[in-house]
């Protein structure tokens, strides 16, 4: 696949383009540690169905890159939010079906949470809504799994993830799901998109402003007020989430109904882990497409 690439006021966005005359557009976000090639089994289902699917580059995810080198490498979750909004002005894309995975879902629940009416469906894949606030309560389960929040939080933490950010980022990869579900070649590949200066800058500004413990752009402020606490979305949405998922325990997603005025649907996947669409693409798209059908 050859990469396009458009640009936004503060990034040069890199993308993949599937079957650009379908019938209607479905944006797919990966998220971390991750890259565009975690939707690579989950692409060839939709487009069989006739959909044009585009698969962009987060921030801080290689070939995506900023316009100007003294933008601050902000990973804030407004940002992501924001990105993706602007990533459809600049498309030209009315109402896409929006689907994100981990950084990738809240990005897709950040943007309509920003803007109303902005996406026709959207998916959440691993992360559910509502989860965004510093101020949340947290199990001791859910504390124990986010051992590398407060990591990145310590000089320790960052000058792993400056220093050797592929052996952290394989660390999520080997915790995260049930053992031996991935294939070390595929990491190796999917790590190429760290392999940037601001990835490892943009991971632990996300990591440490979601927490309060560093500052965000000045530039998302009015949006981070406007996202926290979290809005109530007039948007049919599909939550999918692994029973095996090593990072964010099934009840993260749970009892979300409250935060949707119509239609909301909750899929629990048996045996998966935190990367569903990875460990089993063809249940993750029949999933989607039997949403987008009903």
């Amino acid at each position: 696949m050859t990469w396009q690439f458009v640009e936004t006021p503060w990034l040069r966005i890199a993308y993949e383009d599937h079957n650009p005359q379908g019938k209607g557009p479905v944006v797919l976000l990966h998220g971390w540690p991750d890259s565009t090639r975690t939707w690579a089994g989950v692409v060839p289902r939709l487009v069989i169905d006739g959909w044009r699917v585009i698969v962009p580059a987060l921030r801080g995810f290689a070939p995506t890159t900023f316009l100007k080198a003294d933008t601050p490498r902000s990973g804030q979750l407004a940002a992501l939010g924001r990105d993706l909004l602007e990533f459809l002005q600049a498309m030209k894309l009315e109402q896409p079906v929006l689907v994100g995975h981990d950084w990738g879902a809240r990005a897709v629940a950040n943007a309509c949470g920003l803007q109303a009416g902005v996406a026709s469906h959207m998916v959440l894949v691993s992360s559910g809504y509502g989860t965004n606030s510093p101020d949340q309560p947290l199990s001791m389960e859910q504390v124990r799994n986010y051992w590398y929040h407060w990591f990145m939080a310590t000089a320790r933490g960052q000058h792993t993830v400056r220093t050797d950010g592929k052996t952290f980022a394989r660390t999520m990869w080997d915790l995260w799901a049930p053992a031996g579900w991935y294939d070390l070649a595929e990491f190796e590949e999917t790590a190429k998109a760290f392999d940037n200066p601001d990835w490892s800058e943009v991971t632990l500004n996300s990591y440490t402003h979601r927490w309060r413990h560093a500052p965000g752009n000045p530039v998302y402020e009015q949006d981070d007020a406007a996202l926290n606490p979290a809005p109530v979305l007039d948007v049919p949405t599909l939550m999918l989430h692994g029973e095996a998922d090593g990072v964010n325990p099934v009840a993260s997603s749970a009892d979300k109904e409250g935060f949707f005025k119509g239609r909301y649907e909750r899929v629990l996947l048996p045996g998966m882990g935190h990367f569903p669409q990875r460990e089993d693409p063809q249940r993750v798209a029949a999933e989607i497409l039997r949403f987008l059908a009903t």
